[in-house]
């Protein structure tokens, strides 16, 4: 178990004071939002500063789910939230299967929507959570301490078992990113509110996921120009993006496109083989 750390010892910079930020209480609501504004905005040169890493880890995604592999995130809390978040949009942005690409949160189902006490200390749970995995597999573990025991565990155990290991972290000096094959390191500071890492912490993990999920998906041939053609139309509003694709990459008339795609049960890629893509992206 890890050293417990007492207040006098910050765990890192994401639970350190915000010398910027000590006066919160004490503003009105345009300057409070303003203050937060600010300390967002320096966000994106953090996750920017990380593009080699972040390029690295989308090409060992990609060779994983090339290869029949899975691409699995997992966190606890905030972060576990975030990874099951950026998960769930790949199926139907994509059209990749869910079970090539999951999120996985300490607690379970149920920490997806409120907190789940101890599930962040629980050793035994991460080895659990990540038993299945091996090689050919992807494992993102997303902390933004970079010390959660719950994803710690996690990663020490997928290594044993050869799975390709990543960490998404706010502190390049931590445990985790000194266990991961690649570590992806966000420097984004002290939060706005001491410890609270769901703010700039949050934020830059979710840029990182989304940055290499749409660059995996697109690596992957799931994008033609800038059109979703992975998706499958399963609902009114996707039905009217997939035509409007096909309309763009093909030249025809949207009652062909109707056609087509219903003959292809929904599935964009699946239509454009019944038609002749003549568009942008071809």
């Amino acid at each position: 178990m890890p050293r417990p750390v007492p207040p006098s010892e910050p765990a890192g910079p994401t639970e350190k004071s915000n010398p910027r930020t000590r006066d919160l209480d004490r503003l009105d609501t345009a300057a409070l939002v303003e203050r937060i504004a600010a300390e967002d905005a320096a966000v994106s040169d953090a996750v920017r500063a990380e593009l080699p890493r972040i390029t690295e880890a989308c090409e060992r995604i990609c060779a994983a789910l090339a290869g029949g592999g899975r691409w699995i995130n997992l966190g606890a809390g905030t972060s576990g939230r975030i990874g099951v978040l950026d998960a769930a949009e790949i199926p139907p942005t994509f059209g990749l299967p869910a079970d090539r690409v999951q999120g996985r949160i300490a607690g379970g189902e149920a920490a997806l929507r409120a907190a789940v006490e101890g599930a962040e200390d629980d050793h035994d749970a991460a080895r659990r959570d990540v038993a299945d995995l091996g090689p050919g597999d992807v494992l993102v573990g997303l902390s933004a301490s970079g010390r959660t025991p719950y994803v710690i565990e996690a990663l020490r155990a997928a290594r044993q078992a050869g799975v390709t290991t990543v960490a998404i972290t706010c502190d390049a000096g931590s445990e985790l990113a000194g266990l991961a094959d690649v570590s992806i390191s966000t420097e984004v500071g002290p939060e706005v509110i001491a410890g609270s890492t769901r703010m700039k912490g949050g934020l830059a993990q979710k840029m990182v996921l989304h940055t290499l999920s749409t660059a995996t998906m697109v690596r992957l041939g799931k994008v033609r120009g800038n059109l979703m053609t992975g998706l499958c139309a399963v609902n009114d509003k996707l039905r009217g993006r997939a035509l409007h694709i096909l309309v763009e990459l093909c030249g025809c008339s949207e009652a062909e496109a109707r056609a087509a795609l219903d003959a292809a049960g929904g599935s964009v890629e699946a239509a454009l083989t019944r038609l002749t893509p003549t568009g942008p992206g071809r």
